[in-house]
């Protein structure tokens, strides 16, 4: 049952991929993923629930290991960017569905508990745990909607670098002592000056 799930769910990113829409059938997933409509909904129940755990699934498996193992700064910032930009088809449609608010939650969810460890190192001494808790809430939340606007609204072709140094600004702005802290150990964590104000 494991196996067909994972089936279903890389069947889905395929097919909407296909299609630049969520607006497909279910018989067309379970058949690419080579199972019955009826295992389709003994998994998942309906196409919505399947279409946001398979958005869920391809950030568990191919952006969390990135924001776990590098370090923070650009480089960990251009390679979150630099996948959303390759699903972008898939997460477009996704955000411009009736699943749409679902899946930002449930990124913005699945991306908190790096932000507020990262606050933690910063401010852990001055800051109570539940201001922490707080700010990584409201820094995910306006990274979540920069982040749909350029999926949703940008140019045909994405440029990560450029977005990722946007993010970078926007965050180091808000908390600089991100900036100072990566500074301060030799790695250098601010956005190219070649990017300007893009």
């Amino acid at each position: 049952m494991r196996r067909s799930r994972a089936a279903l769910m890389s069947s889905a990113i395929a097919v909407v991929t296909t299609h630049g829409t969520t607006n497909v059938g279910l018989s067309e997933i379970a058949e690419r993923a080579d199972v019955s409509r009826k295992v389709a909904y003994q998994q998942f129940g309906d196409l919505q629930t399947l279409l946001l755990e398979a958005g869920l699934d391809l950030a568990r498996r191919e952006l969390v290991p990135d924001v776990e193992t590098l370090p923070p700064g650009r480089t960990r910032a251009l390679a979150c960017a630099r996948h959303f930009a390759e699903h972008r088809v898939f997460y477009r449609a996704l955000l411009t569905s009736s699943s749409g608010f679902a899946l930002e939650a449930g990124l913005a969810q699945l991306l908190w508990p790096y932000t507020r460890d990262r606050l933690e190192e910063l401010f852990g001494g001055e800051f109570d745990p539940q201001l922490i808790g707080d700010l990584a809430v409201h820094l995910g939340g306006g990274a979540m909607a920069m982040l749909k606007a350029w999926l949703t609204r940008g140019e045909n072709h994405l440029d990560a670098e450029a977005f990722a140094d946007r993010m970078l600004r926007v965050a180091y702005f808000l908390v600089p002592a991100g900036a100072a802290s990566l500074t301060d150990n030799g790695v250098d964590g601010s956005p190219t000056p070649s990017n300007g104000g893009t």
